[in-house]
């Protein structure tokens, strides 16, 4: 049977600043280079990269970043020359209210918690999704380089 794994990878400009984002925002950590080298960038080169691929200063910091208990995706940030132009058409959910079975308030507040650290980090938020009636609270946010995410 075949066996799939998940990558995200996003891309961006600047690697460093969304390596620090998004690990304080999904609880990860840098990944480190394989096998003892001491970069990426040495792995890659160990590997056949040709050093005419890769761009000026990749791999000599952390690109991406790992779930510390293994369980969620490699999250890679890949380094292009193009900005962000227009609306994601895909967007992360961090869902720390806890779901229907957590009272309201209760949800609110998490979210509000985590949407205070978030904008600490960087962040920037859009807009504040309030519906009482619904029970639904969510913040739109978007990280350093403009990706939109929800906080749920």
């Amino acid at each position: 049977m075949e066996t799939t794994t998940l990558q995200l990878t996003i891309d961006c400009a600047d690697p460093r600043k969304l390596v620090t984002f998004w690990a304080e925002a999904l609880g990860y950590v840098p990944e480190p280079p394989p096998g003892g080298h001491a970069t990426w960038r040495a792995y890659w080169a160990e590997m056949g990269v040709p050093e005419a691929e890769l761009p000026p200063g990749a791999g000599e910091t952390p690109e991406s970043i790992v779930d510390p208990e293994g369980r969620g995706p490699r999250v890679w940030f890949q380094q292009v020359p193009e900005p962000k132009v227009a609306k994601n058409r895909v967007h992360l959910d961090l869902k720390v209210g806890g779901g229907r079975g957590v009272p309201p308030a209760v949800r609110t507040q998490r979210v509000a918690a985590k949407v205070e650290r978030l904008t600490a980090a960087g962040a920037t938020v859009l807009r504040i999704m309030d519906e009482p009636d619904m029970e639904y609270y969510a913040v739109v946010l978007q990280d350093p380089e403009g990706n939109e995410f929800c906080v749920v």
